[in-house]
C-alpha cells in the first residue's frame, strides 16, 4: 500500500521536520471526515496564529493530486481524502501479491530474538496456569519470525531443586516403575502430593530429600537415572500438548544446564565488588536502586533463581548473541527480573537493556485458584479436551452433516483454548469460561474462523470467479462498508510490526475481530453475487483478501482456519 502519510507529510508547508509531521498525522475514526487528519495545534507558537487559522491556511496550499484529492480544514485539523477506488487497489493488491504472507517484512533480518516461554516443571502438571506464557510465547515466536528475525524459542525447563530430592524419596517409598509409566505425570503428581501430607509428620523426609538432591547434584548415578526417568515421563507428556498447540521450541535447555556455569559469573561479581555478605548469604546490595538485596548464594551454599538466571543469560548471549532476549513469566516475578537485569547491568554488561520481562496476567478457571502441593490443580489438556468435545457439540448442531468434523473440532476448540490468551492486553487476569470462549458470534476464535470458512462459501457459490486476480470495477467499491473494511485490512501489516514492538499479540487479535465484524456488515449491506460482472468480480475480491488476512492472521497467534464450519 501507498505510505499515505509520507505523501501527505510533503505537501504540508509547515515549519516541522518530515519525520515529526509523519508522526502527527492519524487515521481518522469517521471516514465522512476524510481519511487522515493532521492537528495544527503544535503549530500556534511557531506561527504565531490559531490553529483554526493555520488549518485554513496550510489546506490553501496543499497540492492536490492523484492519490490526494481533497482536503478541508476543520476546527484546527487538516483533514486529507485520498483516492479511494486507489486504495482499494493497492490493498487488494498487497495481499494478493502476498500469497498467504500478508505482513511480513524483512525489518528484522540479521537480528536474533530469543524468547523465554512456557517453562513447564518437570514432575509437575502442565495445567492451565501455563497457558499464558505459552500461548503469548507462542504468537511472539511466530510474529518475530514474520518480520524476518531469527527466533529462538526457549523452554526454560524447572529441573532444579530440592523437589526433586523429595520425588526420589517419595518414589522409592510409595512409587512403581510400571504405574508411574501408564499413568505419566498424575502418578509423579500423587506421589509430590503425599509427600507433602506427609512431611510434617516426619520431618525426616525432608533431611533424605535434601540427601538424594545432593546426589543429584554430584552425579550420582541412582539419583540421575530416576531424575532422566522423571524428565522423561513429563517431556513425553507435554510434548503431545505441545504439538495440539502448534507450539515448538529450539531449546531445552533447563535449570540443571546451568548448574555447572554458575561459578564464572559469581567470581566475576566478587571481582567487580558487587557482592556482599548478609547472615551468611552472598548477595548484591540493590538499595540504592529502591531494590531489595538480590540473593545469590544462601548460608548453605546453595544458589537460587537469580544465580542461575544471571549464568542462563550470559550463556545465552554468548550462544546467540541476541538483539533482544524476552522472558514471558507473570507479573508476579516483577521484582526478581528487575534484581538479576540490574545486576547484570551493574556488572558492565551493556547487553542487560535487552533483556525484556513480557510479564501477563494470571488465569483460573470460573471455580477458583489451583495449587500444585494440595492437588487441586487443572491439566492443560484436560481444559483443551473438554474445549474440543463442546465445540464438537456446537458443531454437530449447527452442521450435522460437514466431514471433518472431529478435526475441525479439534481446530475450534484448540483455537478458543488459545485466543482466550491472546485476545486481551497480556497483563490482564483471565478468568476462563467454556461457554464465553466457544461463542460463535462473540469476539471470540470461533466467531473468527466462522467468517473466514463464511467467505470459502461464498466464493466457492460464485463458481466462475478467478481467484487471485486483480480485476473488476472498483469504482462499485466505494460505499462507507466497503472502505471500512478494506482500511482495516490495509493496517493489518502496521499491527503485526506493533504487535512485535510492544509484545502484545492481542493486537493482532483486537484488529482480526475488527475485520470480521467489518466484512460482516459489509455482507450484509452488499449482494456480493451481483448480476453485474465487474461488480460482483470486484466484491468477491474483498470477500477473498479478507479470508486471506483472517486466515493470515490466526495463524501467527497459533489457530488453524478451516475452510469448512
Amino acid at each position: 500500500m501507498l505510505d499515505y502519510k509520507s505523501i501527505i507529510a510533503n505537501k504540508i508547508k509547515a515549519p516541522l521536520e518530515t519525520a515529526e509531521l509523519i508522526s502527527l498525522i492519524t487515521e481518522t475514526a469517521d471516514d465522512s471526515f476524510g481519511d487522515y487528519a493532521f492537528p495544527c495545534f503544535k503549530l500556534a507558537r511557531v506561527m504565531h496564529m490559531s490553529p483554526v487559522q493555520i488549518a485554513e491556511k496550510l489546506a490553501n496550499e496543499v497540492e492536490l493530486d492523484e492519490h490526494i484529492v481533497q482536503v478541508r480544514a476543520v476546527n484546527g485539523y487538516l483533514n486529507f481524502f485520498v483516492n479511494r477506488t486507489e486504495l482499494t487497489w493497492e490493498v487488494i493488491s498487497d495481499v494478493f501479491a502476498a500469497r498467504g504472507s500478508y505482513g511480513n517484512s524483512d525489518i528484522g533480518e540479521g537480528k536474533t530474538v530469543c524468547i523465554d516461554y512456557s517453562s513447564v516443571n518437570i514432575c509437575k502438571s502442565f495445567h492451565i496456569g501455563h497457558l499464558s506464557t505459552t500461548a503469548i510465547g507462542s504468537a511472539l515466536y511466530k510474529i518475530y519470525s514474520a518480520l524476518g528475525y531469527k527466533v529462538v524459542g526457549i523452554n526454560h525447563l524447572g529441573d532444579y531443586g530440592t523437589q526433586f530430592g523429595k520425588m526420589i524419596v517419595a518414589f522409592k517409598l510409595w512409587g512403581n516403575r510400571d504405574i508411574a509409566e501408564r499413568e505419566g505425570v498424575k502418578e509423579l503428581q500423587r506421589l509430590y502430593v503425599k509427600f507433602h501430607q506427609e512431611e510434617p509428620a516426619h520431618p525426616e523426609l525432608t533431611e533424605q530429600a535434601r540427601e538424594w538432591f545432593s546426589r543429584i547434584e554430584k552425579g550420582d548415578k541412582e539419583a540421575q537415572e530416576l531424575f532422566e526417568f522423571f524428565k522423561r515421563i513429563t517431556l513425553n507428556e507435554v510434548k503431545t500438548v505441545y504439538e495440539r498447540l502448534n507450539v515448538k521450541f529450539d531449546s531445552w535447555n533447563g535449570e540443571s544446564f546451568f548448574n555447572d556455569k554458575m561459578a564464572e559469573p559469581l567470581q566475576m561479581l566478587r571481582e567487580k565488588g558487587l557482592i556482599t555478605e548478609s547472615q551468611g548469604a552472598q548477595i548484591v546490595d540493590l538499595s540504592e536502586y529502591g531494590m531489595s538485596p538480590c540473593l545469590l548464594v544462601k548460608s548453605d551454599g546453595s544458589s537460587l533463581y537469580a544465580t542461575r538466571d544471571i549464568a542462563a543469560a550470559i550463556w545465552r548471549k554468548r550462544e546467540y548473541n541476541f538483539d533482544k532476549c524476552l522472558y514471558v513469566v507473570a507479573y508476579q516475578q516483577n521484582l526478581h527480573f528487575k534484581q538479576f537485569f540490574k545486576v547484570l547491568e551493574l556488572a558492565g554488561f551493556d547487553w542487560a537493556k535487552d533483556l525484556v520481562h513480557v510479564a501477563f496476567g494470571m488465569v483460573s478457571l470460573e471455580d477458583g485458584s489451583m495449587s500444585t502441593r494440595k492437588g487441586n490443580v487443572v491439566l492443560l489438556k484436560d481444559v483443551i479436551d473438554k474445549a474440543v468435545a463442546k465445540a464438537g457439540d456446537i458443531i454437530a448442531e449447527k452442521n450435522p452433516d460437514l466431514s471433518d468434523r472431529d478435526k475441525i473440532a479439534e481446530q475450534v476448540g484448540v483455537g478458543a483454548v488459545l485466543f482466550s490468551a491472546l485476545e486481551n492486553s497480556r497483563i490482564k487476569d483471565i478468568v476462563f469460561s467454556y461457554d464465553r470462549v466457544l461463542n460463535f458470534d462473540g469476539e471470540t476464535s470461533p466467531y473468527l474462523q466462522y467468517t473466514y470458512a463464511r467467505c470459502n462459501s461464498i466464493i466457492a457459490k460464485a463458481g466462475d470467479y478467478k481467484s487471485g486476480k486483480v480485476a473488476g470495477d472498483y469504482r462499485t467499491l466505494d460505499n462507507p462498508e466497503t472502505l471500512r473494511l478494506i482500511k482495516l485490512i490495509g493496517s493489518f501489516p502496521q499491527a503485526v510490526k506493533d504487535a512485535a514492538v510492544k509484545y502484545e499479540p492481542c493486537i493482532i487479535s483486537a484488529l482480526l475481530i475488527d475485520i470480521a465484524q467489518a466484512f460482516n456488515r459489509f455482507y450484509i449491506e452488499h449482494r456480493v453475487l451481483s448480476d453485474d460482472l465487474a461488480e460482483r468480480n470486484a466484491r468477491l475480491q474483498v470477500v477473498e483478501v479478507t479470508a486471506s488476512v483472517i486466515k493470515r492472521g490466526l495463524a501467527l497467534l497459533g489457530i488453524e482456519a478451516p475452510d469448512k464450519m
